[in-house]
């Protein structure tokens, strides 16, 4: 989907006439919560979410944090895929099956795609893992978490800071944060109003690129993620000259149409075509030709502060 534009804005009409369905949202996420029994994995359960819809940098979270547990599994959702779960993702996987997040974590670690959460924990446990990291979740009662990270973009924040559809939020902020034992704000932006008043440790990590070989390159630069204009800022922040960008909806499945068209223009151009590993995951090995791809990982400010927020 694509995030509407009011999300991003001080709340208007639409978001004031749209907060009763808001409301009411959060109170059934409230009443989820309150009644379930979660599923208690007998290795930690570290979970890296949001308090938002739409992209924060979860998945290079999970990725960076995997690197600091050796035996840890990976479990996420699948978000876009067709298989149901619980399954080992495998190379002879596809993102019209798992998803592209699967695909980018299972290049790492063993991963896991289950839309029941709780059977995928378990799954991964009875597999041999020894931490388990859920990509998202966070608003999810059925299992249970030893460690919960919320991750949050510096540039976007909490959006209108109302709750869907009035917003971006999944959840009202302040009990969000409270059940978290660590707060990642990934930018270089300030920090929210009120996150301070969490009482929370603060991670503030970045997205940066893993090389800068597109630095002085003309580029057509594409994305269906969740803020595409990150994307495109982090190409302009390595010194590439975008002569075209083009966003399109989180997860899009990009037909061979669209691709044939974004070639014409960066060839008309004289333009190398790019976009992300998370694009890239989606597309098959003969669409991949010709299309460079800027890798990010996350680096942390104060790499001590994650391993304390994290000792179990």
């Amino acid at each position: 989907m694509r995030s509407p534009e009011f999300w991003r804005e001080k709340p208007g009409l639409v978001a004031g006439l749209l907060a009763p369905v808001g409301a009411a949202w959060d109170i059934a996420g409230r009443l989820r919560r309150a009644v379930a029994r979660p599923y208690r994995a007998p290795v930690p359960v570290i979970c890296v979410g949001n308090l938002v819809a739409g992209g924060s940098g979860k998945t290079p979270v999970v990725l960076s944090v995997a690197a600091m547990l050796p035996g840890a599994h990976a479990v996420t959702r699948g978000y876009g895929g067709s298989l149901a779960g619980p399954v080992r993702v495998t190379a002879a996987h596809t993102a019209s099956e798992v998803g592209d997040e699967a695909l980018l974590l299972a290049a790492r670690l063993p991963s896991w795609v289950a839309r029941d959460r709780a059977a995928g924990i378990r799954a991964a446990a009875e597999a041999g893992a020894t931490a388990i990291l859920t990509d998202d979740g966070f608003q999810n009662p059925t299992f249970a978490k030893d460690r919960s990270l919320v991750v949050i973009d510096a540039g976007f924040a909490f959006g209108n800071r109302r709750v869907i559809p009035a917003g971006p939020l999944r959840e009202r902020i302040e009990p969000g944060l409270a059940r978290a034992d660590a707060i990642v704000l990934v930018g270089d932006g300030p920090e929210p109003e009120g996150l301070s008043r969490a009482g929370r440790p603060i991670l503030r990590a970045a997205l940066v690129p893993v090389s800068a070989e597109l630095a002085g390159k003309r580029v057509v630069a594409f994305a269906g993620i969740g803020r595409p204009e990150k994307f495109f800022d982090t190409l302009r922040g390595i010194g590439a000259e975008i002569v075209a960008a083009h966003d399109f909806p989180d997860h899009h499945p990009y037909r061979p149409a669209e691709l044939a068209a974004l070639r014409a223009e960066a060839a008309r151009r004289e333009a190398l075509l790019v976009t992300t590993a998370k694009d890239q995951a989606r597309l098959d090995a003969e669409q991949r030709a010709g299309i460079a791809v800027l890798e990010v990982e996350i680096a942390w400010r104060d790499p001590a502060a994650l391993r304390d927020a994290l000792a179990l």
